[in-house]
């Protein structure tokens, strides 16, 4: 009898370096950077093998959310734009937001949950994160579901 396969997401420097290696192999040969397989191995010093044993484990967390709904919570301060600000960048992003919702704001903060759908992403799920979290008047921004 089979076990489903169990999924954690891990920073990357907790990986083995192998599986770093095959992700960037993989990265190679998806952008088109190259078409062949022991050019990519052979570019990041892993055997073809290595390759082929560990490529379908490992995926980048933005490729496992593309095409999928993801919700994003955030604290933000109550102030004129930062919302419209936090909007911009979703839709500057590619992503569809579907829903949003925002709590009455409590000592100059509200929290808002954002939901998105990410089919269509110009930029990794991380980077959208980033934006969100540097934006003027975002205490907090994280993705919590997807």
């Amino acid at each position: 009898m089979e076990k489903a396969p169990k999924y954690f997401i891990v920073d990357s420097s907790a990986l083995p370096e192998i599986f770093r290696k095959v992700a960037e192999a993989k990265r190679m040969l998806e952008t088109g950077e190259t078409d062949k397989v022991n050019v990519a191995a052979k570019a990041v010093g892993i055997s073809r093998s290595a390759f082929y044993k560990y490529r379908d484990c490992i995926s980048p967390f933005q490729n496992m959310m593309a095409g999928r709904i993801i919700t994003f919570q955030m604290v933000l301060k109550d102030k004129a734009g930062v919302l419209s600000s936090i909007l911009s960048i979703f839709a500057n992003c590619g992503a569809n937001i579907l829903t949003i919702n925002q709590s009455i704001p409590t000592g100059g903060k509200a929290m808002v949950t954002i939901s998105a759908e990410t089919g269509a992403l110009v930029c990794p799920i991380e980077e959208l994160t980033r934006q969100l979290s540097e934006t003027r008047g975002v205490v907090r921004a994280e993705a919590v579901a997807g």
